[in-house]
Formats: C-alpha cells, structure tokens, sequence
C-alpha cells in the first residue's frame, strides 16, 4: 500500500505474500489431483460394475449375490442340508437336432433354456448347470422357505416349465419344426452335499449325493411331457399337489425299488374351508365341497365313486 505525505513524500508499506501465493498453487494442484484421482477411480468402479455384471451370467443370482454381500466365502467349503433337486431334459435332442444348421441348433437351445430359465428364478430357484439341453437345478440352498415350501416350489416350476413346453412347441411347430421338443421332468428331496467344489484356482459351486442322483435317474425314466417325483417330495406337497402312484422301480445304485409319483397338477383348494377341491385328469373331472354335503350326500358319492373306480379298472 503507498500513501502521499504533504511534504509530496510517499510512505509505502509492503508484504511478502510468496509463501500464501506458494500454498494457494500447492492446494491448487492438491486439488487437481483430487479430481484426477475421482475420475480415475470412478472409470474403475464403471470398469468392475461392467466386469461383475458380466461375471454374474455365469453364476445363480443367489450366489452371485451371497458372494457379493459378504454372506459366503469364495473357498472349497460344503455342508449337508436337505433339498429339493430338479433334473429336465429334452428327450430324442440328438435325434431333432441332426438335420439342423448350427446357427438354429444355438438359437432354438438358448431360446428354449432363457424360457425355462427365466420360470426357474422367478419360483426361486437356484440353477446348478446347463448339461447340453438338461438343466440341473434346486431348492433350499442358498436360500430357502423351509423343506415343504422349497419343494411345493420345485414342483411348481416344473408344471410352469411343462405349460410353457406347450405354447414353445406351437411356436415351433408354426416355424416350420416337424417334431417340436418334448420335456420330462425329474424331482427328488433329500440330503446332499451342497458347497465349492474344484480346486484352488477353479471352483464349482454345485451340490452332490445319491439324491441328486435320484432325481437325474426319475428324470431319465419319466414319459414325454410328464413329471415324476420321489416319495420324499410327494410326502411333502400332497396337501397342495395331485398326483398319482407309479410302480415301483429298480435303479442301478438303489437297493429298493423306488417309489415314484406322476404329477397331475395343483390341487384347487379352498384353504378358508379347507373342504373344496377339483381333480381333473383325461376324461374323469370331480369336484369336491365338503361344507355343503348331507350325511346322505356323502354315503351317496361314496357309492357312486365306487361304481367310477369299478369302471375305470376294468
């Protein structure tokens, strides 16, 4: 600062302000590095959120979101717990598919295993392996409603998957396929061995045991377009499912012959009541409503089921 004095002097005061000026540059390139640092670590976060994505096609979302939230270890780990196992196949694939182009071949296969997959997820469902056209996947693990809620699940997603068969085959058929895929269905419940499996540098997060292979071994044997179950699976949803008992079967690997279960469908129950239910197969439709019966009403349709069940077994 200058100042004039009245004798026509100059009284000047000055500051050295270098080291102020030498701070404001070093905040300033602070600051600039700052922000470098920002945009370099927001490009790497945008870079591992493109990467994650990618990587999650190729687990279950379930697992994939366990890794994620810290709830699961990425090491060669596993335990017992008891679940419900689906095995489906397309069966006479090889066969179908010889006269087809490759380029078809790989889009009629990923169409048909995004529509089953998609049913698969949205009925909670964990997807164990894509084998060829089969898909191995199960109920419990790793996340689970309790053993009679994830199997009464697997058993609905096994009759979406089969009504969603019937529109994939309509479709097909007007796209010029002669002999549209036909799918059967396997379901167990029982113990396995559920966890990482591999080695250090490659793991596998699946689930082994003789119930597993159970559920591979009714799949393998169940008629074109129909799901079999196990006693086990059938005990825990006969409240909710109606199916039909099948003769015994002896599979390699089993001593016993194995009891095994048709599906027919849902029951439709009045649970308010508990008393109303409709059973419909082929040509036979009952309807039941318990609430409304006579004590006569009931000793009459006993009768007359007999006489049905009379004629049917002729």
């Amino acid at each position: 600062t200058e100042q004039k004095t009245s004798e026509g002097g100059t009284v000047a005061i000055y500051a050295d302000i270098t080291r102020q000026r030498e701070s404001e540059i070093a905040l300033l390139e602070a600051k600039e590095k700052a922000d470098e640092a920002r945009e370099e670590v927001s490009q790497k976060n945008a870079m591992l959120e493109s990467l994650s994505a990618k990587l999650s096609k190729y687990l279950s979302p379930q697992v994939y979101s366990s890794i994620f939230r810290g709830e699961q270890d990425v090491e060669i780990a596993s335990r017992r717990k008891k679940l419900t196992i689906m095995f489906t196949d397309i069966a006479g694939f090889t066969e179908t598919t010889d006269t087809l182009e490759s380029e078809e071949l790989t889009g009629l296969l990923n169409h048909y295993l995004t529509e089953m997959s998609k049913i698969a997820l949205d009925h909670g469902a964990t997807i164990d392996k894509y084998i060829g056209d089969a898909i191995m996947l199960f109920f419990g693990d790793p996340e689970s409603k309790g053993v009679g809620e994830d199997a009464l699940a697997c058993v609905r997603t096994a009759i979406a998957m089969q009504d969603k068969m019937v529109e994939l085959q309509q479709l097909w058929q007007e796209r010029g396929m002669e002999d549209p895929f036909r799918l059967r269905i396997g379901i167990n419940t029982g113990y396995c061995t559920v966890g990482n499996f591999g080695s250090e540098d490659r793991m596998d997060y699946t689930i082994v045991g003789s119930e597993v292979n159970l559920a591979e071994r009714l799949e393998s044997m169940a008629e074109l377009g129909t799901i079999l179950i196990s006693h086990e699976t059938y005990c825990l949803t006969r409240e909710h499912v109606e199916a039909r008992e099948l003769e015994a079967k002896s599979l390699k690997g089993f001593t016993k012959p194995v009891r095994n279960y048709e599906i027919i469908g849902i029951r439709n129950v009045d649970r308010s009541s508990d008393a109303a239910m409709t059973v419909e197969i082929g040509g036979v439709e009952v309807t039941l409503d318990e609430s409304s019966m006579s004590k006569a009403e009931r000793e009459a349709s006993i009768i007359a089921l007999k006489r049905i069940l009379t004629r049917i077994d002729r």
